[in-house]
């Protein structure tokens, strides 16, 4: 039986390297195209989102990836030209296509992910900002970029954990993004994510290649992502404060994504 079950493993493993490679192969010139098509303004940004939205869907189907999800995604608060920080915990290599399937957005991700091949090349074509974690000028330079996106009205994406950990203690939070959204007035959207511990897409003390080798090679997996409230800095709130504050809220939420993914 362990012999079957390896063999079906790695044909889900090519088949789904295959997909994702078939589908951003596919996407990203087509979304290229249509971006230089497309005249300058909010019909361009939501342009883009759609496009990210269709791809981060496609890989959820690809990956068997269902989504139990508590709380509605709230209108957005667009009194000032407000834009919106999503904030989460990072569990899963396919959190990405979670929040932005739900969300869409533009990624703030590690810098070498752009010199991935074809990956790299999508995350550029929709925007992603790129932070070199160990630099503190990358840092400095990203948060400007953020505050800028923000104030234009953009929704942005973070993991403030810095990079992918397993269990439901949420880490401490790198301050960037709360500078840049306090500096920009805008809200805040704490996020939980959780996933089955057996889980094959759950990640653990691994390499994050054998992360995601094992993630393709797995059945599927119904993962929970639970919804809090959005809130805005307060006009004296310092970043540290802020920081703390979107900490405990993802905590919460983690908890309750936890009761949705099970055990």
């Amino acid at each position: 039986m362990r012999i079957v079950e390896r063999g079906r493993e790695r044909l889900r493993l090519v088949a789904r390297a295959g997909g994702f490679l078939g589908i951003t192969g596919t996407m990203l010139p087509a979304f290229v195209l249509h971006m230089r098509t497309t005249p300058e303004g909010d019909r361009k940004d939501a342009l883009r989102d759609a496009w990210v939205r269709a791809w981060a869907k496609a890989l959820l189907e690809l990956f068997a990836i269902e989504v139990a999800r508590r709380g509605a995604v709230p209108a957005r608060t667009r009194a000032g030209g407000r834009g919106r920080v999503i904030v989460a915990n990072h569990r899963s290599a396919i959190d990405i296509g979670v929040l932005l399937a739900t969300f869409g957005g533009t990624m703030v991700s590690r810098a070498d992910l752009a010199r991935w091949p074809l990956v790299g090349a999508a995350a550029r074509s929709v925007g992603t900002v790129f932070v070199e974690r160990t630099k503190a000028e990358s840092g400095a330079s990203v948060i400007r970029i953020v505050q800028r996106q923000l104030q234009e009205g953009r929704t942005i994406v973070v993991f403030p954990e810095g990079t992918t950990f397993d269990g439901d203690e949420v880490r401490p939070f790198q301050r960037g993004a709360f500078v840049a959204a306090a500096g920009a007035g805008a809200e805040i959207l704490p996020v939980g994510l959780a996933y089955p511990k057996a889980s094959s897409a759950a990640f653990v003390d691994e390499s994050f290649p054998a992360h995601l080798a094992r993630m393709a090679k797995g059945s599927g997996t119904t993962m929970g992502l639970a919804i809090g409230e959005p809130f805005v800095p307060g006009a004296s709130e310092r970043s540290l404060a802020l920081t703390a504050r979107a900490h405990a809220a993802v905590q919460a939420q983690v908890l309750a994504a936890r009761a949705l993914a099970g055990a």
